[in-house]
């Protein structure tokens, strides 16, 4: 039988807030950079069957597991990143917008040669018409992999939760997952995961499992139906405490060892873009659990930021204040 997600307290809620304040959060996976290009577009191109747009503002911002950094700094909390970077312009600009959040870049670790991921968004009236990735996917090379370790080893230590944010784009290998999260593990800390595809068997072990409903139709080549046990049964086979799957406009639903499926409709109130919501579901998850929330609370709370996140334009974030506000209106 679905049971569904209790709202948190007000009051409840302001207590978790503050102690987010105080929270560490090691991040550690793929850092992008976000690039939008906006204009208007009034004419069809005579080259090509497609539109010219005339671009007259332009916007970088951290992306992937730097955007989700930039949510744990958003509610107060400190996050100490891990990532990896080529020594290009985008790398150099990356590092200047985190630090320009207070948000300290000594994790990024460049490699020559290897171009840091970027996706470049172009949009006209409002709407996204292409998106243009440049991005290199393949293993890191045995030194560079070392020096990521070693890294990620630093700040877990050090942390009240691990956040380990894997797009496939190369910086984390099935091997290395079931390191983090062993040392997760060992510091005896909630772990959080937020996978694609190439290492999603690879996390046994975590607190929180986190994939999107198409993510985890295409892990198990199946289509989930929301059966409670077919839910279960995934979650016993990934090995992981809690599975949170993120299912867009119908909200999320929580499967926990011997409980009943637990969901919670989406708050959004007014959809504007999607970009990122998932970044900032994992960061007010990983940051509520740091601040000692029940993994219901956790994701009761990430429902209801992830509600205003999508009304913003781009990867945006979410403050404490935002959030409180929200409450009076569910």
């Amino acid at each position: 039988m679905t049971a569904t997600l209790q709202p948190v307290p007000r009051r409840r809620a302001e207590q978790l807030l503050e102690r987010m304040r105080t929270a560490r959060v090691a991040v550690i996976g793929d850092v992008m950079l976000d690039r939008y290009l906006i204009g208007d577009a009034e004419r069809i191109s005579p080259e090509a069957p497609v539109p010219v747009i005339a671009v007259d503002s332009e916007s970088m911002m951290p992306g992937g597991a730097a955007n989700v950094a930039v949510n744990v700094a958003a509610t107060g909390a400190t996050p100490r990143l891990v990532g990896i970077v080529g020594d290009d312009d985008a790398g150099a600009t990356l590092r200047e917008a985190l630090t320009s959040l207070d948000i300290s870049p000594a994790g990024l670790i460049t490699v020559p040669g290897r171009p840091t991921t970027s996706k470049t968004r172009i949009v006209a009236r409002g709407q996204q018409v292409v998106r243009i990735d440049r991005e290199v996917t393949n293993a890191l090379g045995d030194r560079v992999r070392d020096a990521f370790l070693t890294a990620a080893h630093a700040v877990i230590a050090d942390a009240d939760v691990l956040l380990i944010e894997d797009y496939d784009k190369g910086a984390v290998d099935a091997a290395m997952a079931g390191e983090l999260v062993a040392a997760g593990r060992a510091r005896r800390i909630p772990i959080v995961v937020d996978p694609k595809l190439r290492n999603f068997f690879a996390y046994s072990g975590a607190t929180v499992f986190k994939p999107n409903r198409r993510e985890l139709d295409s892990a198990f080549a199946t289509h989930f139906m929301g059966d409670d046990a077919d839910l279960e049964g995934a979650r016993q086979r990934l090995g992981t405490e809690h599975l949170l799957v993120t299912l867009g406009a119908e909200g999320m639903a929580l499967v926990s060892g011997g409980q009943t499926l637990r969901r919670t409709a989406s708050l959004a109130r007014d959809v504007y873009d999607v970009s990122g919501a998932g970044d900032t579901v994992a960061a007010w998850v990983a940051t509520a659990l740091a601040a000692g929330a029940e993994v219901a609370e956790a994701v009761w709370l990430a429902n209801v930021a992830a509600g205003i996140e999508v009304s913003k334009r781009g990867t945006a974030s979410v403050a404490p204040h935002e959030l409180l506000e929200s409450l009076d209106l569910v």
